[in-house]
């Protein structure tokens, strides 16, 4: 018979790693966004920033939609 304190821990149903995860990729996807809209801004030598605003928006619009769909589990 197996000792219930020496059994791993399930990771896959940890809600601290899952929601973890889930930061870094909100912090990934919206620094790609912004890191694209940057370049290019710059490489149109618009004085506004329409790109970074465009990217920065639709990763934060991606990111709701995939917290929407990850915490509806």
């Amino acid at each position: 018979m197996e000792n219930p304190s020496s059994r791993k821990p399930n990771k896959r149903n940890n809600p601290v790693l899952r929601y973890a995860g889930l930061a870094f990729q909100m912090m990934a996807t919206l620094g790609l966004g912004v890191f694209a809209g940057y370049k290019l801004d710059q490489k149109t030598g618009w004085r506004f920033p329409v790109f970074l605003i465009i990217f920065s928006l639709l990763a934060l619009a991606i990111l709701l939609w995939q917290i929407i769909k990850d915490t509806r589990r």
